[in-house]
């Protein structure tokens, strides 16, 4: 059990790391969020699974997080639509 701990903190870091380095385009920083949401959702499983709870909670996680890809990909549309690219330098709120 302790090596899918380590493997889901693993996973958690090189998420925050192509997280911060990957900050050009829009659509690998939404990449990279859904990466670390998925992490999460395996530490919150084996959590639960250690502890023998429900995984009722993680359904509502993952309605979340379904949502909240959702939005992302909205927002890349829309940008796409307005500027022409993903560049997240073109994306200007002041004007």
């Amino acid at each position: 059990m302790l090596i899918y701990i380590c493997l889901s903190v693993i996973l958690s870091l090189s998420g925050l790391v192509a997280f911060t380095l990957k900050r050009k385009h829009l659509l690998t920083m939404l990449l990279s969020l859904e990466f670390i949401v998925v992490s999460l959702y395996l530490n919150m499983f084996i959590y639960f699974s250690l502890m023998n709870y429900e995984y009722f909670f993680l359904m509502i996680y993952l309605t979340m997080s379904v949502c909240e890809g959702v939005l992302g990909l909205a927002v890349l549309v829309s940008m796409i639509r307005t500027h022409g690219n993903d560049y997240i330098l073109t994306f200007s709120f002041l004007w």
